[in-house]
C-alpha cells in the first residue's frame, strides 16, 4: 500500500514541476546524477529500473517519452539455467546535448558533448562528441556545426515571450518564405 502511495505521490510531482525544476526531482527521488542548466520538457522519460546508473551531465534538454534503458531484460529466459542472470549497463551523457522525442539510449552507451540525437532513435553504441545521430539503429549523418549551418538557413528568430506576439512572429516567417 505504501509503494502505490508513493507511486501516486510521485506521478502528481512529476507532472506538476516545470522543464527547468524536473531534473530536480529526478536527482531527488531516483539518484539520478544530473549537471547544471538541465531542461526536461517531456513529463514522460523513462529512467529504467537502475536509475542510479544514468549520468547527464550540465544543460541536456531532454524531451517527451524518452527511455533510458539500464538493463537487458532478455537474459531473463536464461533464468532456469542461470539462476539470477543479470546484464546492467550505465549510460552517461555529456554536456549541452539534445535528446529527441522518442529516442532510445541502450545499456552501457556513452554519449559525448554537443550531440544531437534525432527523434525515435535507438542508441545502441557510444557517440562522440560534435555529431549528430538518427536511426534505427542511431548512427552519424553529421556534425553539429554542419547541423547548425543548415539550421540558420531555416532558422526563424522570436523575439516576443507573448504567445499572441509569438505565434504572429512565427506564421509572419511563413509568408516571408512564400
Amino acid at each position: 500500500m505504501k509503494n502505490i502511495f508513493k507511486s501516486i505521490f510521485l506521478t502528481i510531482i512529476r507532472y506538476t514541476y516545470s522543464p527547468r525544476t524536473l531534473p530536480n526531482y529526478y536527482r531527488k527521488y531516483y539518484g539520478i546524477k544530473i549537471g547544471k542548466g538541465c531542461v526536461f520538457t517531456g513529463k514522460r522519460i523513462s529512467f529504467g529500473s537502475e536509475p542510479y546508473l544514468i549520468e547527464i551531465g550540465n544543460k541536456v534538454r531532454i524531451t517527451a517519452d524518452v527511455k533510458f534503458e539500464t538493463h537487458d531484460g532478455a537474459v531473463g529466459i536464461f533464468r532456469d539455467e542461470y539462476p539470477g542472470i543479470n546484464i546492467f549497463g550505465r549510460i552517461v551523457v555529456g554536456d549541452n546535448t539534445f535528446i529527441g522525442h522518442n529516442a532510445i539510449i541502450m545499456p552501457g552507451v556513452s554519449i559525448g558533448s554537443n550531440v544531437i540525437i534525432g527523434a525515435g532513435s535507438v542508441v545502441t553504441k557510444n557517440v562522440l562528441s560534435n555529431t549528430v545521430v538518427v536511426g534505427v539503429p542511431a548512427r552519424v549523418i553529421l556534425t553539429v556545426e554542419q547541423y547548425k549551418s543548415k539550421a540558420l538557413k531555416k532558422a526563424v528568430f522570436i523575439k516576443s515571450e507573448d504567445d499572441v506576439l509569438r505565434k504572429i512572429e512565427i506564421l509572419s516567417s511563413f509568408s516571408k518564405l512564400n
